[in-house]
């Protein structure tokens, strides 16, 4: 009862703001406030800036929430980057600067318009994404436009368009959902779970298969009764695919482990606990029970990372006692403001380029091409691979990660911007929602291991739209499929 009557008061609130809505964006028309930029600013700086917050506008729908004005903010936005490449007059760099700002702006403001009208859309979309919809060609393609279609009426101030329009989005949403759960999770784990029968795992892992059966009749008995209950449907299908892959590795392990000796088993098992401390420097204890080693690794792993938060902050520390000094110096040497200024900015040129240097040696050429791009380090990620059509990170890109790691902490706690790039088989929609997926994970996978907070690094996925070398090739496809790393230090700015 108390759930129904809030939606209903949801629902009112809706209904009532949307009126002022209409008025409001009557009454303010096409025009654009741009404000102007002093040319005393930094135009690499503010171009870094605005192609930051361009990207997590990205990674917050906004592109396709106010897919209008986003197109024109981009398009200003690659305006500059060409003037200061060219070395255009810098009036008209940041002319172009101030105006992708505040289309930016004016696409946020519509964005938020679009989350107010469009809820049901916007979940439903959310939804059918999750579940995969992406791979299901055309009419997923067709539910995408219809979706921008009604939103590209809001930025029109037809908001009675969309209005009308949005059941029908829905409806077509929901069924892309449940077929892709159907198709790609549902059928994958029931794929799964006959392949395992074939090869005789019912008899080498019975509780393991026994297991996996039951999630999936849960799983299919469940999303046939309840088509509506979208976040228990999903949970119940990712456990079904967990456990149909489980019983794969449990099988094998077992049939594996049938053929050895009592001692043969003890011994492997002890193998794979006295790696683990080795890798770690953990001591050797294969004279203490399993138990105890576990608990020998376990403790290895606690001490060291808060062995690595101790030195992230000593480092923070470090810092931040040297440009106090640097200040002190330059007051005790009666510097006047502008020449402090300029020696700080040849010293964090210097430093800058000294960190480059090092950054470069840590990577291999076939590993990732790393290059200065004003005042961004650009890792181009060549051995990044994934499995086909997945965002998983597999153990093989480990080392590659953990270098990447390093060259970002050498920055201290700099802005990161995680981008993922496909190549142009597969639709637009599947592109841009696989190369999402890859960066959030690896981007999950540096704040897992305490690089940065997660609110310091931005995971954007932009499908094909960026490609680097033709698609009409194999060589250039392989290219294109990247994770690009980019690097923006903190500014340091004299009080």
């Amino acid at each position: 009862m108390m759930k129904a009557a809030f939606e209903k008061n949801i629902t009112v609130c809706r209904v009532l703001l949307l009126p002022v809505i209409l008025i409001w964006f009557a009454c303010t028309g096409p025009q654009l406030e741009v404000k102007p930029i002093s040319k005393t600013e930094n135009p690499q700086e503010l171009i870094n800036q605005l192609d930051n917050d361009i990207a997590l506008a990205r990674k917050n729908q906004i592109n396709v929430l106010a897919p209008t004005w986003f197109e024109r903010a981009e398009s200003s936005l690659n305006a500059a980057k060409r003037g200061l490449d060219k070395g255009d007059q810098l009036s008209e760099i940041l002319d172009n600067i101030a105006t992708g700002r505040a289309q930016l702006d004016r696409s946020a403001e519509f964005a938020r318009v679009s989350r107010t009208t469009l809820p049901d859309a916007i979940k439903a979309r959310t939804m059918a994404r999750n579940a995969g919809a992406t791979t299901l060609g055309e009419d997923y393609t067709d539910a995408e436009d219809r979706f921008i279609g009604l939103t590209r009426a809001i930025e029109d101030n037809n908001l009675g368009y969309a209005q009308r329009n949005q059941t029908r989005v829905v409806e077509r949403f929901r069924v892309l959902e449940l077929r892709a759960i159907k198709i790609r999770t549902i059928g994958e784990v029931r794929r799964l779970i006959q392949s395992a029968r074939k090869q005789g795992m019912h008899k080498v892992a019975p509780q393991s298969f026994a297991l996996a059966e039951k999630k999936l009749a849960d799983a299919d008995a469940f999303i046939t009764q309840n088509p509506y209950q979208k976040e228990k449907m999903h949970k119940m299908a990712a456990e079904a695919l967990f456990m149909a892959q489980r019983l794969h590795i449990v099988a094998q392990q077992s049939h594996k482990v049938d053929k050895m000796e009592p001692e043969q088993i003890t011994l492997w098992a002890e193998g794979l606990l006295y790696q683990t401390s080795a890798k770690l420097g953990a001591q050797d204890m294969r004279n203490q029970p399993f138990n105890k080693q576990l608990e020998n690794i376990l403790a290895t792993v606690a001490a060291q990372h808060a062995d690595h938060n101790f030195m992230v902050e000593s480092a923070k520390k470090r810092q931040a006692d040297l440009q106090n000094l640097q200040q002190q110096i330059a007051r005790l040497e009666g510097q006047s403001q502008k020449e402090q200024r300029e020696k700080e900015r040849l010293l964090a040129e210097k430093q800058f380029n000294q960190k480059l240097g090092s950054i470069q040696d840590y990577f291999k050429p076939q590993e990732a091409e790393v290059y200065k791009k004003q005042n961004q380090v650009i890792i181009r990620l060549k051995a990044m691979q994934f499995p086909v059509g997945q965002s998983v990170i597999m153990p093989e890109n480990y080392g590659l990660l953990s270098k990447v790691q390093r060259a970002i902490r050498t920055f201290g706690e700099p802005d990161v911007i995680i981008g993922g790039h496909t190549d142009s088989t597969g639709s637009e929609g599947l592109n841009e929602h696989l190369s999402q997926q890859r960066a959030d994970a690896v981007r999950q996978y540096f704040v897992a291991n305490g690089t940065l907070p997660y609110e310091k690094i931005i995971a954007v996925g932009y499908g094909s739209m960026r490609p680097l070398a033709s698609n009409a090739t194999e060589s250039g496809r392989a290219i294109n499929r990247r994770i690009d790393v980019i690097i923006t230090p903190e500014q340091t700015r004299p009080n």
